[in-house]
C-alpha cells in the first residue's frame, strides 16, 4: 500500500534546509508557541519541579483522569465522552480506519487537511467531496453534502474554523448537518482544532449537536504543538469502545509528561486562548491593509476564525513560482497544490509577532514582480 506524497509537510520540511535560510514562516498554521518556563508558570509554578517526581510509565490508553476531566470541562462534555489521542492525526486515523468497510465513502471537504483523503483511500474507502468555493466565499454546502450521502456513507467530517480557508459554519449549519446524520446514524464528526479562535466581528454561535463526534487538540487554538495530544469527544459509547480499541493498536498510550502538561494548560486556557486570539487578530488587520493595498493582484476572504487565510492571484493558475520567489527572500507560505488548488497559496498569520510579520509582509511586492518577469 502506498501513500500519496504528502506535498504540505515536504514543502514546509524546506525550512530546515533552506538557503538562504527561512526568517518568516507563514507556512504554519498555529500561533505563538509556549516554552515549558511560560507554561509552568501559568500555573504559579516558579521552576519545572512538579516534573521530577513524576513516574516515567505508561499512563491509561483513554488518557489519564485529569486530563479527560479537563479536555471535558472546555467541550462541555463529561469525562467518560473523552479519548485521548496523539494528536488530531490520530483521532483522524481511528475514525477512517474504522470507517474502512466493503463498499463504504466518507464525505470530505475540499480543499482539506490533506492527510484526511490520503489517510481514506489508502485504506480503501471511496472519498466524496464537498467544495468551499471562493465565490462562495468558502461556504459549505449543506445541500451538496446531503447530495454526496448514502447508505454506504460512514461518516461525513466538516471542519470549522477551517484550515486552510478560515471559513466558518454558523450554528444554524452545524444543526442542520447533525440532525441529517443523526437520523441516518451516521457519525457527523466535527473537526474544532481552531476552535474558540474567531474574527470580530464574527463570533460563532454555541450549536446544539449532542450527538456529534468532536475532534480538538494542543497544536491549533492551543499553539503548544510539541505536546502531540488530541482528543475525540463521543457521546456515543458503543464507538468509544472502538476508538479505544483501536488506539490498544496504534499509539496505546500517550506520553506522562505531555499529559500533565495538557491538564496544566488547559487549566489556564483562558490566557492561552487570550494570547492566541491578540496575536491573530493584530495580524489580520495588517492584513487586511495589505490586501486592500494590493487589489487587483492578490485576493483574499477574510477568514472568520483560525489562523490561517488563503488568497489567490486573479488570472494566475499556480501560485507555486510566487512562493519559491518568497523563499528566495526568506520567507515562507504554502503553495496551494498542496491542498489541490494551485491557484491559491495558504498564508498563516499568527505565529510571528506584529514587527515580524510586518517585515515579511514587506518582502511580497519584490516576489510579485520577479514573479510577473518571470512569467513574461
Amino acid at each position: 500500500m502506498d501513500l500519496a506524497p504528502f506535498l504540505l509537510d515536504q514543502w514546509i520540511r524546506r525550512k530546515h534546509t533552506a538557503n538562504p535560510p527561512i526568517e518568516f514562516d507563514l507556512a504554519s498554521s498555529t500561533g505563538p508557541t509556549w516554552t515549558l518556563r511560560e507554561l509552568a508558570a501559568l500555573g504559579g509554578e516558579p521552576s519545572l519541579e512538579f516534573l521530577l517526581d513524576m513516574r516515567l510509565s505508561y499512563v491509561p490508553a483513554t488518557g489519564t483522569a485529569d486530563l479527560r476531566e479537563a479536555i471535558a470541562k472546555v467541550n462541555g462534555a463529561q469525562p467518560d465522552e473523552v479519548q485521548v489521542t496523539t494528536g488530531a492525526e490520530e483521532a483522524l486515523l481511528i475514525l477512517f480506519f474504522l470507517a474502512a468497510e466493503a463498499g463504504a465513502n466518507v464525505v470530505l471537504p475540499a480543499p482539506g487537511f490533506p492527510a484526511n483523503a490520503a489517510l481514506a483511500e489508502s485504506l480503501g474507502i471511496e472519498t466524496r467531496f464537498y467544495h468551499l468555493r471562493a465565490e462562495n466565499e468558502f461556504a459549505g454546502d449543506a445541500d451538496e453534502i446531503r447530495r454526496l450521502t448514502d447508505r454506504n456513507t460512514r461518516l461525513i467530517l466538516v471542519n470549522t474554523p477551517h484550515n486552510p480557508t478560515g471559513s466558518v459554519m454558523t450554528a444554524a449549519e452545524l444543526e442542520t448537518l447533525h440532525d441529517f446524520c443523526a437520523e441516518r446514524d451516521v457519525p457527523f464528526v466535527v473537526d474544532q482544532v481552531y476552535h474558540p479562535i474567531y474574527h470580530e466581528p464574527y463570533r460563532q454561535e454555541t450549536a446544539r449537536i449532542p450527538k456529534a463526534t468532536r475532534i480538538g487538540d494542543f497544536s491549533k487554538a492551543m499553539c503548544l504543538s510539541g505536546l502531540r495530544l488530541g482528543w475525540i469527544v463521543e457521546p456515543n459509547e458503543r464507538r468509544r469502545a472502538r476508538y479505544l480499541n483501536a488506539r490498544n493498536y496504534f499509539s496505546i498510550c500517550s506520553s506522562a509528561i505531555s499529559e500533565r502538561l495538557g491538564t496544566l494548560a488547559l487549566t489556564h486556557s483562558d490566557a492561552i486562548y487570550s494570547k492566541a486570539r491578540v496575536a491573530s487578530g493584530r495580524n489580520l488587520k495588517a492584513l487586511d491593509g495589505f490586501f486592500a493595498e494590493h487589489r487587483g493582484v492578490l485576493s483574499c476572504h477574510r477568514p472568520r476564525g483560525g489562523m490561517t487565510a488563503y488568497p489567490w492571484m486573479p488570472g494566475v493558475s499556480d501560485t507555486r513560482p510566487f512562493c519559491e520567489e518568497l523563499l528566495k527572500r526568506g520567507v515562507m507560505i504554502a503553495p496551494g497544490d498542496c491542498f489541490g488548488a494551485p491557484e491559491h497559496f495558504r498564508l498563516g498569520f499568527a505565529a510571528a509577532d506584529s514587527e515580524q510579520f510586518s517585515r515579511a509582509l514587506e518582502r511580497f511586492p519584490e516576489a510579485l514582480r520577479a514573479t510577473a518577469v518571470a512569467a513574461g
